[in-house]
């Protein structure tokens, strides 16, 4: 009798094991399609293989580059020519959209620290937040890729980049000359705004990548802060030799029919090379590739 009663815990006791074996391999099965980010806003685990992609902030392009699914996207974005066919599906949201954005179901959500509704956004899907600038613009693009689990597909565009927009800075000094500078300037509402190495709109790639000059007052002014506000009357002495300006819409900015804009060296040389800032605002992944290409065709006439 005795070694039935012991035969039968034994019986008991490998059930036991082998149902709480299932119950792990059944955890690490769920566990294998997730990995922890190490995020400002914390230590959040997102899925390996994202399907659905809410972004509230700058990084679009940089999905859209590494083949990632986004089906809702902030204005901005929205409003970028070059991300138009990625973007045909996708809805437009914003962090005061909370309802539009559980709506949309999706199993990540990547946007800037400052976001609206943190708590309520979190709460709808993994969410990974970054602090503009806290990386620069290349170790974000990697950032991005790890969050999205493409890691090495991000490393190996960095790398990319950096030797073909070293290439074609050392081909623009040739061309223009080693002391030549140059200047990005947009026009916002009634502001004109001169802009340092680290703001979009191609900056990073003329001054950090290309280490093409800046001017000197821009340097003085603009380089901490990555942008500042001047007028019309001043614009010359922040113009460089050659100029990009940044324009939102088909309209010329009123700055430009000025006598103090006229009188620029760059414009009247012809120098100036007009951009849409809608497809020239960021410093993504795609959009970085659009901008050198346009500063190959602008500079060089590749």
């Amino acid at each position: 009798m005795k070694k039935l009663i012991i035969a039968f815990i034994a019986l008991m006791v490998l059930a036991l094991a082998a149902c709480g074996g299932k119950e792990e391999a059944k955890d690490k099965k769920e566990d294998s399609g997730t990995f922890t980010y190490k995020a400002v806003n914390g230590d959040i685990k997102v899925p390996k293989n994202p399907k659905r992609v809410v972004v509230l902030a700058g990084y679009t392009g940089d999905l859209i580059k590494l083949g990632i699914p986004v089906v809702g996207a902030d204005q901005w974005s929205m409003d970028n020519p070059q991300f138009k066919d990625a973007l045909k599906d996708a809805k437009l949201i914003s962090d005061e959209d909370v309802e539009k954005i559980a709506e949309l179901k999706p199993d990540l959500i990547i946007g800037y620290d400052t976001v609206k509704n943190k708590e309520k956004i979190e709460k709808i899907a993994p969410t990974v937040l970054f602090t503009y600038n806290a990386y620069d613009y290349l170790q974000q693009a990697v950032e991005i890729g790890k969050v999205v689990n493409k890691e090495k597909e991000a490393q190996a565009w960095v790398d990319d980049f950096k030797t073909r927009a070293a290439d074609t800075g050392k081909e623009i000094k040739a061309k223009i000359g080693e002391d030549a500078t140059v200047s990005v300037i947009e026009s916002f509402g009634k502001e004109i705004y001169v802009y340092g190495n680290n703001w979009g709109r191609g900056t990073e790639i003329l001054y950090q990548a290309m280490k093409l000059n800046m001017p000197e007052a821009v340097k003085k002014d603009a380089l901490k802060q990555g942008y500042y506000a001047v007028s019309s009357e001043v614009l010359k002495k922040y113009a460089g030799d050659y100029m990009i300006l940044s324009v939102f819409g088909d309209q010329d900015p009123a700055f430009t029919k000025t006598k103090y804009y006229k009188e620029i060296p760059a414009v009247k040389n012809n120098r100036v090379f007009r951009v849409n800032a809608n497809e020239f605002y960021f410093n993504d992944m795609m959009t970085l590739d659009f901008q050198l290409d346009f500063f190959k065709k602008s500079f060089l006439g590749k």
